[in-house]
């Protein structure tokens, strides 16, 4: 399918942009807010240690967002960074239903939006997904540590083959040479020690003695 299609092998890179960029835009997005305005949030929502996890938090979308967009470690940033979407899902988004976008009114001060849902989390965590299972795709630092450690193991296995064939050769070549000349074990051994006739013995008649 690939060979077929060779422009689905940059299908991820979109992802990688996506993904990356939103997570990085809400977590600057708290930092210019002021980490207590977020722990503030935390607290109100009954998570421990809300000063703790604010910054931590920020740090796993700021962070876990750039090795995305460089396509490094995706498979171990990805467990942070789902976290964090499954803690906004169940604790805030999960009540108000799945859509993401709820238009309420059009005003002079234009749209009105009601509380998201869960939709947008969802798709946070089907991208992740999709990065870790089909991999991290080109122009990504996963590549490249993958086609290095390959590289690396190219050699020993060759050298182990030649190693094999080198140990095959020299066992095979004394047999051949004893073939060649004629002298297989065997042969010397029936030359030197001919069979033996077993000695007839006179039969008897059966009536009487030997017949003579």
């Amino acid at each position: 399918m690939l060979s077929r299609f060779p422009i689905a092998r940059w299908a991820p890179i979109p992802l990688r942009l996506i993904v990356g960029y939103g997570f990085m835009e809400h977590g600057f997005a708290k930092l210019a807010r002021g980490t207590d305005a977020f722990a503030t949030i935390l607290h109100a929502i009954g998570v421990p240690g809300p000063h703790f996890m604010a910054w931590s938090t920020i740090l796993i979308e700021v962070i876990g967002g750039l090795a995305v967009i460089l396509g490094a470690f995706v498979a171990l940033v990805s467990l942070p960074m789902a976290a964090v979407l499954l803690v906004a899902m169940f604790s805030v988004h999960l009540p108000y239903g799945f859509s993401s976008i709820k238009l309420m009114a059009v005003t002079a001060a234009g749209a009105q939006f009601g509380p998201p849902g869960y939709e947008t989390d969802l798709l946070y965590l089907a991208c992740l997904a999709a990065l870790v299972l089909g991999g991290s795709g080109p122009l990504a630092i996963d590549d490249l540590i993958r086609k290095r450690s390959n590289v690396g193991h190219k050699p020993s296995k060759r050298l182990w083959g030649s190693r094999n064939s080198a140990m095959r050769k020299s066992a095979i070549q004394p047999l051949a040479s004893l073939l060649r000349r004629g002298d297989h074990p065997s042969a010397s051994t029936r030359q030197a020690n001919p069979p033996r006739r077993e000695q007839q013995e006179p039969s008897e008649c059966r009536f009487g003695g030997p017949i003579e």
